[in-house]
Parts: C-alpha cells; sequence; structure tokens
C-alpha cells in the first residue's frame, strides 16, 4: 500500500488552518476522516506534514557480532540456531532464528553437522534401473 501524496496532505492541512471540518474536508477529497485525524496529530506533534518511511533498510542486530558468531560456530559447529539465538539472549541481544539464519548467509557462514551422523547416499543413478533403447 502507498502513502497518500504529499498535495493531499497539504491540501488537507491548509483547510484545517481555514477552520473547515475535518469530516467535510475527508468528503470533499475523498480520504477516511480517521486519516485526517492522523495528519492533524502528527503535525501538531512533530512538526512533520510529510509521510512515514514506508520500507527500507534496518541494520541488523548482530551485524557487529560476526567474530562471536564465527568463533561459537568454529568451536562447537553443531550449534542449532535455536541454540545460538538462546547464547545471544543471554548476551542480551534477542534475535529469532529466521533472522540469524538471514544474518549468516549473508555473511557466507555456513555450519553442517557431524559428518559421522548424516545419512548415507547413493551417488548419481549408479543403482538405477536400465534405460530401455
Amino acid at each position: 500500500m502507498q502513502s497518500y501524496s504529499q498535495d493531499l496532505r497539504e491540501r488537507v492541512l491548509c483547510a484545517l488552518d481555514r477552520g473547515e471540518r475535518p469530516t467535510a474536508i475527508a468528503r470533499r477529497l475523498e480520504v477516511s476522516r480517521v486519516w485526517v485525524y492522523q495528519v492533524r496529530e502528527r503535525e501538531q506533534k512533530t512538526g512533520r506534514r510529510t509521510c512515514f518511511q514506508i520500507g527500507g533498510h534496518r541494520r541488523s542486530r548482530v551485524a557487529d557480532m560476526e567474530s562471536v558468531l564465527r568463533a561459537w560456530i568454529g568451536a562447537e559447529p553443531d550449534l542449532a540456531l535455536a541454540e545460538l539465538s538462546e547464547r545471544l539472549a543471554k548476551q542480551g541481544v534477542l534475535i529469532k532464528p529466521g533472522a540469524l539464519w538471514h544474518q549468516l548467509n549473508k555473511w557466507n557462514l555456513t555450519f553442517k553437522k557431524n559428518p559421522a551422523r548424516q545419512r548415507a547416499r547413493t551417488r548419481g543413478r549408479e543403482a538405477g534401473a536400465a534405460s530401455m533403447a
């Protein structure tokens, strides 16, 4: 969903400055009455006449902890994401396993379980059925 245009916000604020009622402004400009109140309240509280930012980049909570995470994974490569999240929570950094995986993936930091515990696999189609000629 996109925000209303800045021109529409300016028209609402000018109409409010002229003393028009919010309900009349909402009907005339075909917007909700609640939105008119929100625009007025934001302008009164913050002095800003623009909309809030939609989207954008937010820095990860663990962005500065790459060396710590690498050390933990290096020492115990069979750590699960939930266990890493718990360790971070003990240090005061609350992060869900999904967000943690996203950051580890950005760093190309992968860790595998113990190879002795992995299932044996067949290679290619060596054991498959013979093709019909």
